[in-house]
Formats: C-alpha cells, sequence, structure tokens
C-alpha cells in the first residue's frame, strides 16, 4: 500500500512535519518494502491560499491510501475525503516510525480536521 507521510526532510529518518499542507515534504511510502519517493511540496509551502488543497490534490495523484501528518485543516480533509485518502492526525516521530506505526495497526484515522481553517 502507498502512504503519504508529511516530512521535513527527504529520508524515513527525518522527522514527520507538523504540517499538511505547507510541509517541506511528502514521502510516499510503499508500507511492504519501505521504498519511498520524495516529493519536494514547495511550491506550497509559500502560497498565499490553497496549500492544502494543492496538496491534498497532489497525494491523491500520488496513489496514496492514507496521509499521516500532524495537522490537517477542513479544506484539505474534505479534499482527502472525496478522493478516499484515509487521515492519520497528530502523527509524530520520524516518517519511519510513522510507518512502523501505521504497519502495527496503532493509526488512528479521524474524521475531520483538527485545525481551523486559515480564510
Amino acid at each position: 500500500m502507498k502512504i503519504a507521510v508529511t516530512s521535513k526532510g527527504k529520508h524515513l529518518d527525518s522527522q514527520v512535519d507538523p504540517r499538511f499542507g505547507r510541509a517541506a515534504y511528502i514521502l510516499i511510502v510503499d508500507t511492504d518494502s519501505f521504498d519511498f519517493e520524495v516529493v519536494d511540496n514547495s511550491e506550497n509551502v509559500n502560497a498565499l491560499k490553497g496549500a492544502g488543497i494543492q496538496t491534498a490534490s497532489m497525494v491523491s495523484d500520488k496513489g496514496a491510501e492514507v496521509l499521516l501528518t500532524g495537522l490537517c485543516g477542513p479544506n484539505a480533509f474534505k479534499t482527502l475525503e472525496v478522493a478516499g485518502v484515509k487521515v492519520a492526525n497528530d502523527v509524530s516521530g520520524t516518517v519511519r516510525d510513522a510507518v512502523t506505526v501505521f504497519n502495527e495497526g496503532k493509526s488512528l484515522f479521524v474524521d475531520g480536521a483538527n485545525v481551523e481553517g486559515q480564510w
């Protein structure tokens, strides 16, 4: 399965970025092999608005079925929900740790955003 994890760096041992739409990188990780693709999210980091929606669309386009992140706003959450991507918020530690917790079935999926919209 492919999952998306927000990351501060380009490696599995990088810390999870608590931001979703403005995360530095999104790592698309294969949960079986731990092979991953690094997606540079710099285009959305400085966006005036719509960063969450744009990042959510990209995650969906990459084929991720799950998102592991710290914070996810309402517009991004709705976009992910429509695309069929499950969201686990309040994720911390390294990307590798987050994927391991997911593989162990310990990730808690949410049914809504955990931060208010910016606008």
